[in-house]
């Protein structure tokens, strides 16, 4: 079993062997948050757009990986650059082009799947992340701790108030 240092020291060094052309450690890095991103861009973006912005996310911290001080916190510092682009999404102003075939790599989510979305935002920015992480992405409590810079302690508190107060907002009972 990896211990949390194990897996630090491997992310530190993916991230220095990255940084030096190697494109087998940026796919693991890259296979490692990518859900976490993309459950970051699903708390504030439409879910269509999330897909793009995960790509987008992840150029720009390929170009910008020079700029990394510390390559044990890879994992907060994508996220940040994710938040990033999706306020600079909603600032710009896009032009549409009408498509003659339409490609996805999701299929569009069903309106339970909308209506819980939309719960998860009306929930306080504290939980909407962790929430995606570990309800869409599938993430462990763990997981999401190591991704996001937190204590895993910290994290689980935070999905237990979190799915409180979904339950609310979905207007189930409390268990």
């Amino acid at each position: 079993m990896l211990t949390i240092e194990t897996r630090a020291t491997d992310l530190q060094s993916h991230v220095a062997a990255a940084r030096g052309g190697d494109r087998r450690a940026w796919r693991q890095l890259y296979d490692a948050h990518a859900p976490a991103v993309h459950a970051v861009l699903l708390a504030r973006v439409d879910p269509i757009e999330a897909d793009d912005l995960v790509q987008d996310t992840f150029m720009k911290a390929l170009e910008h990986l020079d700029q990394l001080q510390d390559d044990g916190a890879f994992g907060p510092w994508v996220l940040t650059i994710a938040r990033n682009l999706a306020h600079s999404h909603h600032r710009k102003r896009w032009r549409w082009t009408r498509l003659t075939r339409v490609i996805a790599f999701r299929p569009p989510p069903t309106s339970e799947a909308r209506e819980a979305l939309e719960a998860i935002r009306s929930l306080p920015e504290a939980y909407q992340e962790l929430l995606l992480m570990r309800l869409v992405e599938g993430m462990t409590g763990p997981e999401i701790a190591e991704k996001m810079g937190r204590t895993p302690g910290s994290v689980r508190v935070s999905l237990h108030r979190g799915m409180k107060l979904l339950r609310a907002a979905l207007g189930e009972a409390d268990e």
